[in-house]
C-alpha cells in the first residue's frame, strides 16, 4: 500500500484514476481482518511521523479510490471529494489506523448496506462512525472481559491463600530459634511427632496437641522473680568494680586499662 502512495503518481491522479492492483490488494489486507487487529495496528499520527502527510493522504486516496470503484452504483464521489474525504479522515482518525479505515469499508460492502444507486461523502462518513462506534465497544467489552478474568484470578488466589494461611501460621509458630537453650531438644521432639503421626502411632488430635506443647516451650516469656532488684542490682556492679581493680593492681595495671 505505502508502494502505491509514493508512486510517482500525483495525488490527484490517485483519485480520479481507477486502480485495479490497489482493490485486489485492499481485497488481500480485508482477508481476515478483525477489529483487535486493527486496533493494535500502527495509528495515523505514528505513520504521519514515519512517511510523512503528503503520503499519508496518498495511501487513504487510494483506499476511498478503490471503494469508490468497488460499489456498483451510477452516482459516486468524484477525484475532489475523494481528497477532501481522505484529508478529513486524516484529521478526525488520528487515533485509528489504515486497517481500520480498510475494515470499515469492508464491512459496508459485505453486510448489505444499501446505496440506493448512490454514494456520496456524507454516507461514507456515516459508514466510518458507524464502525468506530462498533470497535468503541467491542473495546470496552474486551476490556470488560479482561477485568473479570483479572478479579477471578485474584479471587482464586486469594482463596489459595486462606485455604494455605492457618498451616503457614503453624509453621510460623513453630520456629525455633537457634537462641534458644533447647533448640535442637525441640526439634527433634516435632521430628519424633511427625514420624509418629505418618506411622499411624498419633492420632491427628494427638499430634496437635504434642505440637501445641513443642510452641509453648518454645515460648520464652522473662521472669521477674529472676531479675535482682536495683539495690542489688547495684551492689553486683560495685563487686565487679571491686574484682576489676583488684586484678588489675595484681598485674600492675592502671585499672582503666580493662574499662573499670
Amino acid at each position: 500500500m505505502l508502494a502505491l502512495a509514493t508512486a510517482p503518481s500525483t495525488i490527484r491522479e490517485l483519485a480520479s484514476t481507477p486502480n485495479p492492483d490497489a482493490r485486489a490488494l485492499l481485497a488481500e489486507l480485508a482477508v481476515g481482518l478483525t477489529i483487535t487487529q486493527a486496533a493494535q495496528a500502527h495509528k495515523l499520527f505514528q505513520l504521519r511521523k514515519q512517511v510523512g502527510e503528503t503520503v499519508l493522504i496518498k495511501v487513504l486516496v487510494v483506499i476511498l479510490r478503490a471503494f469508490v470503484d468497488s460499489v456498483r452504483v451510477q452516482d459516486k464521489p468524484d477525484a475532489a471529494d475523494i481528497l477532501e474525504m481522505a484529508d478529513t479522515l486524516a484529521q478526525t482518525y488520528t487515533h485509528d489506523s489504515l486497517k481500520d479505515i480498510i475494515l470499515a469499508l469492508k464491512q459496508a460492502r459485505t453486510t448489505g448496506t444499501k446505496f440506493f444507486n448512490a454514494l456520496d461523502p456524507a454516507t461514507i462518513y456515516g459508514l466510518l462512525s458507524k464502525y468506530f462506534d462498533k470497535k468503541a465497544q467491542h473495546l470496552e467489552n474486551q476490556h470488560l472481559d479482561q477485568k473479570a478474568q483479572a478479579i477471578s484470578q485474584e479471587a482464586v488466589a486469594l482463596h489459595q491463600l486462606k485455604q494455605a494461611a492457618p498451616q503457614l501460621v503453624k509453621n510460623v509458630a513453630l520456629m525455633i530459634p537457634d537462641s534458644h537453650p533447647n533448640a535442637q531438644h525441640l526439634r527433634d521432639k516435632l521430628t519424633l511427632i511427625k514420624q509418629k503421626y505418618r506411622r499411624g502411632l498419633l492420632s491427628l488430635e494427638q499430634a496437635e496437641q504434642q505440637r501445641h506443647e513443642v510452641q509453648q516451650a518454645i515460648q520464652r516469656h522473662p521472669r521477674l522473680d529472676w531479675q535482682p532488684s536495683e539495690a542489688a542490682q547495684q551492689q553486683i556492679t560495685r563487686r565487679h568494680q571491686q574484682a576489676t581493680r583488684r586484678f588489675a593492681e595484681k598485674l600492675g595495671l592502671e585499672p582503666k586499662h580493662l574499662g573499670a
